[in-house]
């Protein structure tokens, strides 16, 4: 007798939570790295080297990661299209 493992369908809740999951992390982890490299480089060509505009940019970087994947779990059909 044997046993066979249950094969779960690719199509699942679980497997789309997990999908939206890896993009919104996917995606704010980016706009804060290019929140960073835009305030360090606001920090060393403008502001003589003070700390504030990198926080800055990492606050916007995180805050725009945040509002996109508020509109992601909040989306019916997954992840977002954009229409021309």
């Amino acid at each position: 007798m044997s046993t066979e493992s249950q094969v779960v369908p690719s199509g699942t809740s679980q497997n789309l939570l997990n999908d939206k999951w890896d993009v919104v992390l996917s995606n704010t982890l980016i706009k804060t790295g290019l929140g960073f490299g835009g305030g360090v480089l606001a920090s060393i060509l403008l502001f003589k080297r003070r700390s504030f505009p990198v926080w800055l940019g990492i606050g916007f970087g995180l805050g725009r990661g945040y509002s996109e994947g508020d509109a992601i779990f909040r989306s019916n059909h997954g992840l977002r299209t954009v229409k021309a």
